[in-house]
């Protein structure tokens, strides 16, 4: 059984995935807070992704590393810097020196979080960071491409929308994904075969999505979930969006700035529309030939 380290295993996408891989992989817990309610086949380390140190002691061993650690959020730029920035590169960098090649990047929509939300993109979009968390995880996806290309490491970065339950308002409806099909996803970046460096977006099936996920389906994933089944109730006690920067592009609320005044960019005229049924059309078409060429290699 593979050993995977998850840090920042503490925070809320480390209690969503726990009990769905748990079973599945040895977990090797870690986070600067204590975790006391260890199952069977859980393990816990404290660590300080600021000390390299920590670090390397950490990752010695693991068969994969599933980095959620750092600051969530946005937050003053001195705490990304340490958190985001700083400690991304000492695990990154530990896991290269003790010989861990798999490596899951949790980054986020919020490096992408200044396209309108009456766009549709994919994986290849030039980043546009909302916020100094943005940022940072443009950086996290930049330093792991570096590390692909040049060490050999395998890589998969996840642009997570909101792990939840359930999505809990009409933004959410777009970016939600539940528990398991995060763990989905988790585990096609752990097992995928021939990885080298890969974006996809941490969504569920959502029919409101602005993300076109065909790369994640190209890579065998299946979300069992869909945020549609919340959507009439979410929709009749949500307001329908205003001219605002967290109505108007897809980061929300981290395209506010300081003092919760307009984003100069509030007023940009709107681009041309993607037509949402050809692009899940086009996914679904993806969808179709990945499965027919599994088919065809497993006779």
């Amino acid at each position: 059984m593979k050993t995977l380290l998850i840090t920042g295993a503490a925070g809320r996408i480390g209690s969503f995935l726990r009990p769905e891989l748990r079973g599945k992989y040895k977990l090797r817990l870690s986070d600067i807070a204590p975790i006391r309610n260890l199952r069977r086949g859980e393990t816990f380390m404290r660590a300080d992704l600021a000390k390299m140190a920590d670090m390397l002691r950490i990752t010695k061993g693991v068969d994969a590393v599933l980095h959620l650690g750092g600051q969530s959020g946005e937050n003053t730029w001195e705490r990304i810097l340490q958190a985001n920035i700083a400690g991304f590169y000492n695990v990154l960098e530990a896991a290269r020196r003790n010989g861990v090649r798999r490596f899951l990047v949790a980054t986020s929509n919020h490096a992408v979080g200044f396209y309108r939300c009456d766009q549709i993109i994919d994986h290849t979009v030039y980043p546009k960071p909302d916020s100094r968390y943005g940022v940072s995880k443009v950086f996290n996806e930049a330093l792991a491409s570096l590390y692909a290309d040049r060490y050999g490491m395998q890589m998969f970065c996840m642009r997570i929308g909101n792990v939840n339950h359930a999505p809990i308002d009409r933004r959410r409806l777009a970016i939600w994904i539940s528990g398991r099909d995060m763990a989905q996803l988790v585990t096609i970046g752990i097992e995928q075969p021939d990885l080298h460096f890969e974006i996809v977006y941490g969504i569920s099936d959502n029919a409101r999505a602005w993300f076109d996920n065909r790369n994640a389906y190209r890579l065998g994933y299946r979300p069992q979930d869909s945020s549609e089944a919340y959507a009439e109730e979410i929709l009749s006690r949500s307001p329908p969006p205003g001219s605002a920067p967290a109505d108007v592009f897809q980061g929300g609320g981290h395209c506010m700035a300081e003092g919760g005044t307009r984003s100069v960019l509030a007023g940009a005229p709107v681009p041309e529309k993607t037509d949402r049924r050809a692009s899940r059309s086009a996914a679904k078409t993806t969808t179709r030939k990945a499965t027919a060429k599994t088919g065809r290699a497993r006779r």
